[in-house]
């Protein structure tokens, strides 16, 4: 049985970029990776995510892009029939691509370890972890990189509460020429939003829905971009791909960094945008505040100190997210027009071309 002085369990993101900048050197790092799980992800890098990357001095190999790369967003609201354009710019991936690149930089001394955790247990301050094939590591710190379901969450720390969704997506094959970035907004069938965007010659549809009948609110959400002509019914046949996850909604609590000996980083800290469910900035930033506080006599505050500013930001956007998913409110910042792209276009939404305008598509 192999002892470790930090074991991490999940290598998004942000198990990745914490073994990557954590000191190795003095410590005796386990990284346990599931390699056979791809968390269903839209797949594009935001801004903050960028300069994060850049500021490790990091770019990004031509073969993990994806085509089209985009620079803003189609915010289409289903009840009251408005559809704007609004800038946006992010980097179309190839997310299981940026994954495996991610983690080619954690360094050799570090031990990675391909498997499924199923069980963690605590025992006179020495942690046992145990993989599905059987293995049992035990490790002296743990830290959490496991996302939304996290075990390590789930197995600590069960009274810290966040809301939740479950993310449904499906892949088809492109048959549509304008393969514009779309945000949806459906009180009807969702609390939350729901995206279309392209890779290459697939469109991915998916949205983030209330977990009792989400499956059937999918569905219905379908048939609706459908009526409302925004899509053809061409477009959602014969799915090449359906897939689910668990996804959180942290609002002005929800964040759970753990304690002395457990560590909480990414989305299984509560680290994900409540309003757009962007969460590798996230990952990536609290996975190098958690890297910096393991320098600390005392991690726990550090880490906590460290990422302050990254809940502030999250608690902000709880307040955007609120107001977004307020059909009123929605509605009333739509029709102002604020930032929005005024469209040259004189053409209307319409299943055939899929061309966004200003005008109401109802």
């Amino acid at each position: 049985m192999k002892h470790f002085d930090i074991a991490v369990i999940g290598a998004g993101p942000a198990g990745a970029n914490f073994a990557r900048l954590a000191d190795s050197e003095s410590h005796k790092i386990l990284v346990i990776h599931n390699e056979g799980y791809e968390k269903p992800c839209g797949g594009l890098l935001s801004p903050d995510a960028a300069r994060a990357l850049a500021a490790y001095d990091l770019t990004l190999p031509a073969e993990i892009l994806a085509s089209p790369q985009i620079f803003a967003v189609r915010v289409i609201d289903l009840e009251s029939g408005l559809c704007k354009r609004y800038p946006r710019h992010y980097l179309n991936m190839k997310r299981s691509a940026f994954d495996a690149w991610l983690r080619s930089f954690i360094p050799p001394q570090v031990t990675v370890v391909r498997g499924k955790c199923v069980k963690i247990t605590d025992s006179e301050n020495v942690f046992s972890i145990r993989l599905a094939n059987g293995e049992i590591y035990t490790a002296d710190k743990i830290v959490g990189a496991d996302g939304a379901s996290s075990l390590v969450r789930r197995t600590f720390f069960p009274e810290c509460k966040c809301r939740r969704y479950t993310a449904i997506q499906q892949q088809f094959r492109a048959k549509n020429g304008n393969a514009f970035y779309s945000c949806i907004y459906d009180a009807k069938t969702s609390p939350a939003c729901s995206w279309i965007l392209f890779k290459d010659s697939v469109m991915t549809f998916g949205g983030a829905f209330s977990p009792a009948h989400s499956r059937k609110s999918f569905e219905e959400q379908k048939q609706r971009l459908i009526g409302k002509g925004i899509v053809c019914a061409e477009d959602f046949s014969n799915p090449i791909k359906t897939e689910a996850c668990e996804v959180l909604c942290p609002a002005q609590k929800g964040f759970c960094m753990g304690n002395d000996r457990i560590f909480l980083i990414g989305e299984a800290a509560g680290f994900i945008s409540p309003s757009s469910f962007e969460g590798i900035s996230y990952a990536l930033l609290s996975a190098e505040a958690l890297a910096q506080a393991f320098e600390s006599e005392k991690p726990k505050e550090k880490y906590f100190l460290l990422t302050e500013k990254l809940r502030l930001k999250l608690r902000i956007k709880a307040i955007k997210c609120d107001i977004l998913s307020s059909p009123f409110l929605r509605e009333g910042i739509m029709r102002s027009g604020i930032t929005a792209i005024k469209s040259r276009s004189t053409q209307s939404l319409n299943p055939k071309n899929e061309i966004t305008t200003e005008r109401n598509f109802s």
